[in-house]
């Protein structure tokens, strides 16, 4: 029902908490969809993923930038958001509270998309169980490997 890459990329936000890869994953699938669509759900979804990976690494400025395009595409992108099994209100209320967290200098803390479609949540467990990895759990804040990616990407 859902794109694969969709489900990979709520595995790594949830599950892995590698939001760099959650970029990669997701960028794949807009690329594909609906390539040079700037407003798109997908890149909405990358935008907010990205912004956390800035915040936990302590690029607020990067992370203020990436939080406020993701503002800029909600209200056009609601109805896609329901229809990705995402619980719209409880999402904004996410988006924008990492937005004052941001600009309040809280420091980064694991979030979780509101999900509310059972089905696509027990797809996404099952994937997280195959990798691993927990859904939910919080952030290693030591694992360097996840958030310092972008220093490792291979070009």
């Amino acid at each position: 029902m859902y794109p694969q890459h969709y489900i990979e990329f709520l595995a790594h936000f949830h599950g892995t908490r590698d939001y760099f890869e959650c970029h990669e994953v997701l960028e794949h699938h807009w690329k594909e969809t609906e390539p040079g669509y700037r407003d798109s759900v997908w890149v909405l979804l990358i935008q907010f993923a990205v912004s956390l990976y800035h915040l936990r690494r302590g690029n607020r400025k990067g992370a203020s930038i990436l939080i406020n395009k993701t503002i800029q595409k909600l209200s056009k992108n609601k109805e896609n958001l329901l229809e990705l099994g995402i619980d719209y209100h409880r999402f904004e209320n996410l988006v924008i509270s990492t937005k004052t967290g941001i600009d309040s200098g809280d420091l980064y803390k694991s979030e979780n998309i509101p999900v509310n479609d059972t089905n696509l949540l027990k797809e996404v467990k099952q994937l997280c169980k195959e990798w691993g990895v927990s859904y939910g759990d919080s952030s290693n804040l030591l694992k360097k490997d996840i958030i310092d990616k972008h220093k490792r990407r291979r070009v």
